[in-house]
């Protein structure tokens, strides 16, 4: 179990490639939505909240294709919404793949059972389902009954087929270490290749507004949950740097370009998570945005922002640039030691 060697060696040159050209500012993982649409009303969710027109509107195969080939991110995530309402979700997925491109579909799973045929496993293709909690938890945070369920049946399909799967969690205010413990226990069980975890960001638009962690909060629930790492069967699909930046081991600043978002309208100023407006290009969104404007201590709104889409990039290079730090970090564990 684990991320195949074929992509971290991919993955891995490409880091190298871009170091040695002297870049400190590159995309590791284009964030790509190709539809907003989506089946489920998730609580803390912002990217449903458009008019019906917006909502109706699909990214082309050829756009899609062709966002990728612009960024050259190595990496392809394919959020939404939900992806696999698209009806050529999996034309796209082919297509990047063609082009060597690592795809994580990332879904909520009630669609995986109608579409599976349109897919085939690949090293190339990871289903990213997402699950917040036990049960019921899950079932009241994206508003419909069952969806926990489907999701783990959708989940053992996808393991038996033979597919990559990883999970994506997100952890509110509500959530203690015996909850995401039993949640963790319960995912690995399944077979998944790797968990995605992250505090949630509070989004403007979003229906939950209050059932946040906080950057203090979201610490000390990591911290105890990578210290029980340690005696637990427990895979992440994360760099060990940016789990112990979940545990404040690590004062890191986000790098938003490392995961620029791409969706009908644009190129999105200036992350998936904040919109401030629109580039027309890749080459526009990396050249004419404001970086120094945003961050914690810079915009309030990323005041609590710990997500791995803007975090993770800057593990990552720190990783490249420190080897000897993060073996250092690997082998005493994230979370653990001072920092």
């Amino acid at each position: 179990m684990g991320v195949p060697a074929i992509q971290k060696i991919r993955i891995g040159a490409y880091i190298a490639r871009q170091l040695l050209a002297g870049r400190r500012r590159f995309p590791l993982v284009l964030m790509l939505e190709p539809l907003f649409q989506c089946n489920l009303r998730c609580k803390g969710c912002g990217k449903i909240d458009h008019p019906p027109d917006v909502m109706r509107r699909r990214l082309t195969v050829e756009e899609c294709v062709a966002m990728a080939e612009e960024c050259g991110a190595p990496m392809v995530s394919l959020p939404g919404g939900e992806p696999l309402l698209h009806p050529e979700i999996h034309l796209i997925a082919r297509e990047l793949m063609a082009r060597k491109r690592f795809v994580y579909l990332c879904t909520n799973a009630l669609l995986v059972e109608k579409r599976i045929g349109d897919f085939h496993p690949s090293p190339y293709l990871t289903f990213n389902v997402h699950i917040d909690g036990m049960g019921a938890k899950h079932d009241a945070l994206v508003n419909r009954q069952g969806v926990f369920d489907q999701a783990v049946a959708a989940i053992r399909l996808l393991v038996e087929r033979g597919f990559r799967v990883t999970t994506n969690t997100t952890f509110f205010g509500d959530e203690t270490v015996e909850s995401a413990s039993e949640l963790f226990d319960f995912l690995m069980s399944l077979g998944v290749e790797g968990m995605t975890v992250a505090p949630a960001f509070n989004y403007e638009s979003a229906e939950e507004k209050e059932n946040f962690l906080g950057r203090q909060g979201s610490q000390a629930l990591f911290r105890q949950l990578l210290k029980m790492s340690r005696t637990r069967n427990w895979h992440f699909n994360h760099s060990s740097l940016y789990l112990d930046f979940l545990a404040g081991r690590q004062a890191y600043r986000c790098s938003p370009w490392g995961t620029p978002a791409a969706n009908l309208f644009g190129w999105q100023r200036p992350c998936y998570l904040l919109n401030d407006g629109y580039a027309a290009s890749f080459s526009e969104l990396m050249t004419e945005t404001d970086w120094s404007c945003y961050g914690t201590g810079n915009d309030p709104r990323c005041a609590d922002c710990m997500v791995h889409c803007g975090f993770e990039p800057t593990a990552v290079l720190d990783n490249a640039l420190h080897p000897l730090k993060a073996l250092g970090v690997w082998l005493r564990g994230p979370g653990n030691g001072q920092g």
